[in-house]
């Protein structure tokens, strides 16, 4: 997790010199008005919001959620090169994500909750008008 917020940071510093480091390839907008320009980095993964370190150095929170009986149909029609044994659901994964949830609402108090059962177009849609009325709201 300590990597995660030495790369988070070095990219707060200068993210076209992170791109660039990094091989990404950059729109001609964003090379030319470096100064200017809006960057916006998305973090993602399942522990994101459990680490005090790194939730201080991010701009905005959102967490995509699911009711237990979606969550175990998804994982149900999975294919794993080694299948879950018998049970791992139920005794293992579903009360891990209960644990990491709590602690995530415990130690971050601005998340933005979107409903995993709506379309990918809405959850996107909400996130994209959230950020964009930030944007407009620090002009």
């Amino acid at each position: 997790m300590e990597a995660m917020v030495n790369t988070v940071k070095g990219w707060q510093e200068n993210p076209v010199k992170f791109a660039r480091s990094h091989g990404v390839s950059l729109s001609p907008e964003a090379e030319e008005s470096e100064d200017k320009a809006v960057h916006i980095l998305i973090v993602e993964g399942f522990l994101v919001y459990n680490y005090k370190p790194l939730i201080e150095i991010y701009d905005k929170c959102f967490y995509i959620s699911i009711p237990y009986e979606e969550c175990k149909r998804r994982r149900s029609t999975r294919t794993y090169t080694v299948p879950d044994p018998p049970g791992l659901f139920d005794g293992h994964v579903w009360p891990m994500y209960l644990k990491h949830r709590k602690e995530m609402e415990d130690n971050c108090d601005r998340i933005v909750y979107l409903d995993g059962m709506t379309s990918k177009d809405d959850i996107y849609n909400s996130v994209y008008e959230n950020i964009q009325n930030s944007l407009l709201n620090n002009l």
